[in-house]
């Protein structure tokens, strides 16, 4: 069953690419994405079962040698982390939207998996590191009291490592700010 999560996050693009070669050769993992991101560097995301991603992300840390910045395991990661990444949910409706901004890209997944862990919430999107300097947000949506425990699970998991740069709880969006969170 494919329900674990591994990055690991490079500062050479081309060691990246052939890290992540190397990490889908050596265990049963699918891609999440595997790109580069904001500034020059290179992240590789799989999925899979525990034993696979554990594999795979080991394989990832050796291959990356020096140009290594850092990795995550999350073994039983809540099923709507990997549509947010790939930026493919569409929420049933709009209620509060929730924001959680941090400066590691490694932090904002593990933070939206507490999030979206902590209460029914919906995702909207994980964005890593593209356009944003480096930097990585999480939008979701949910009604205003789940939206604020989420968005302190995901304070507490990016303030534990010094990571967060700033969380917003917006509890009636306006219809003419929506469409730019898609």
């Amino acid at each position: 069953m494919a329900n674990a999560i591994g990055m690991v996050e490079f500062i050479s693009i081309a060691r990246g690419i052939y890290a992540a070669d190397q990490m889908v050769k050596i265990s049963d993992v699918e891609i999440v994405t595997a790109s580069s991101v904001c500034p020059g560097k290179y992240i590789a995301i799989v999925h899979g079962d525990v034993a696979a991603v554990e594999a795979s992300v080991a394989t990832g840390e050796k291959e990356a040698g020096e140009y290594y910045v850092d990795s995550i395991i999350i073994p039983n990661v809540h099923p709507s982390v990997f549509p947010a990444i790939t930026g493919t949910t569409m929420p049933d409706k709009m209620s509060a939207l929730g924001i959680m901004e941090s400066f590691s890209l490694s932090t904002m997944i593990i933070a939206a998996d507490a999030i979206l862990k902590s209460a029914d919430l919906q995702p909207l999107e994980i964005r890593l590191g593209n356009g944003i300097g480096g930097k990585a947000y999480f939008t979701f949506t949910g009604d205003v009291a789940a939206v604020q425990t989420g968005v302190e699970a995901g304070k507490n998991i990016s303030e534990e490592k010094g990571l967060l740069v700033n969380a917003e709880v917006i509890p009636s969006p306006s219809e003419r700010i929506i469409p730019s969170l898609f």
